[in-house]
């Protein structure tokens, strides 16, 4: 099989692995609402089920990288697959609330395969390609969408414990496929006189910090908005669990497929450009999103009026479709600056910021269900959102887009080709 075969063939199955992988990883965001129910947990409770499977998955997202440079992204990948399917099978017998918790953690594991197919990816690609490559293999964040089409059917028809004994076997099967027909190269491995701890030396450098931030936006916040979308239209529009997760696939699946558009578009117009534009769009969704449903009276010349205000469910699953695009480019973009400016470091850097990016996608979730019982609003995770996103903008700006000299001397733009 020669060379461009081989890399296509491991484009292919690796974003088919990382699909099965986040389809289970955002497992809680269905199941999670029944549960709920049986339970009786309250919105921190419930935020903090759905967030347990994205800790592990994070924390362990560095020495995954570290790991597939050293030794290669298929066994990596194949043992981190194999590993999960006891805890998703075990999970149909869960009754008490610090099972699921305890489940989750080792369930969890599936969502650091972004840190070891990133790096496995990429360097079956020539650099000028890799951010479309990388864009591919990303779009497997469509498996938030995926669950969302298959969870909700399997719990009305059999109850929600059919859910993880069906994603058990269907990640079996992915190992198996994954195993057939993905290659290796040892030209891909780090020199094994490399150690973890002059790999791990990169989070000194402050652009590593600024792209973890960035990440834990896109990425972060796309994992979390996944996670609590089907509850929040179920509480604020009153819709059954098909329909919601229906609703919210429209801002999982673009979030996820549309990141090999935002690969692509980094390669042509350089990682700053499109961050930049990623970054201001989501600023103007979520403003619009922050607004709750509100009733304000006036005094007119013929008595109190009241007016009411607030997203119906159609203008707001549109700002959520539109959000949903934007994040799938940025979560590309990032990892074209990442390529560009790491390109022997591919594993451990992406492991780093991926890091950053999941424990977003962990600590936002529960802050989502603080905010609402503090608050009763459920807007209040959208403004949240918004602030954090304010922080990226302000820091993009100083070092990217208008980097002043020192001592007061006249600014110099930074030009926008990144």
């Amino acid at each position: 099989m020669d060379r461009n075969r081989q890399a296509l063939s491991v484009l292919i199955v690796s974003t088919l692995a990382f699909t099965v992988c986040f389809m289970v990883w955002m497992m809680f965001g269905v199941i999670g609402i029944p549960i709920k129910k049986t339970l009786g947990l309250n919105a921190t409770e419930f935020g903090l089920l759905t967030a347990t499977p994205v800790l592990t998955g994070s924390l362990i997202r560095v020495p995954l990288g570290i790991w597939t440079d050293k030794y290669g992204g298929r066994i990596v990948m194949a043992i981190l697959m194999a590993a999960t399917v006891p805890a998703i099978w075990l999970m149909a017998y869960a009754t008490a609330y610090w099972h699921f918790l305890v489940i989750g953690l080792f369930v969890g594991l599936a969502g650091g395969s972004f840190s070891v197919g990133t790096p496995y990816v990429a360097r079956w690609y020539p650099k000028n390609r890799q951010g479309f490559a990388m864009g591919v293999y990303g779009a497997g964040n469509s498996g938030a969408a995926v669950n969302k089409f298959i969870a909700p059917a399997l719990v009305v028809a059999f109850g929600w414990a059919m859910v993880p004994q069906v994603y058990a076997a269907i990640m079996l099967g992915t190992v198996v496929v994954f195993w057939l027909f993905s290659h290796s190269d040892p030209a891909h491995l780090v020199p094994s006189h490399v150690k973890f701890s002059d790999q791990l030396k990169a989070l000194k450098d402050p652009k590593v910090i600024k792209y973890c931030q960035y990440y834990s936006i896109v990425f972060g916040g796309y994992v979390a908005l996944s996670l609590w979308m089907v509850q929040y239209y179920v509480g604020e529009y009153g819709l059954d669990i098909r329909a919601a997760a229906l609703l919210a696939a429209c801002f999982s699946l673009p979030g996820g497929v549309l990141r090999a558009v935002g690969g692509w578009l980094s390669d042509k117009y350089g990682a700053h450009s499109v961050t930049w534009w990623v970054m201001w769009v989501s600023w103007i969704c979520l403003f619009l999103l922050s607004y709750p449903q509100f009733d304000f009276t006036v005094t007119t010349i013929e008595g109190p009026k009241t007016f009411h205000f607030g997203l119906n469910v159609y203008a707001f699953t549109g700002l959520m479709f539109i959000l949903g695009i934007a994040w799938a480019f940025g979560k590309a973009s990032v990892f074209k600056y990442i390529s560009d400016d790491y390109p022997t470091n591919i594993g451990a850097i992406s492991g780093i910021v991926g890091l950053a990016g999941g424990l977003g996608g962990f600590v936002l979730p529960i802050l989502f269900g603080v905010l609402l019982d503090l608050t009763g609003i459920r807007s209040s995770a959208f403004m949240l959102m918004y602030g954090v996103v304010w922080v990226s903008l302000i820091w993009m700006y100083w070092t990217e887009v208008r980097r002043a000299q020192v001592m007061g001397s006249q600014a110099t733009a930074f030009s926008l080709k990144g």
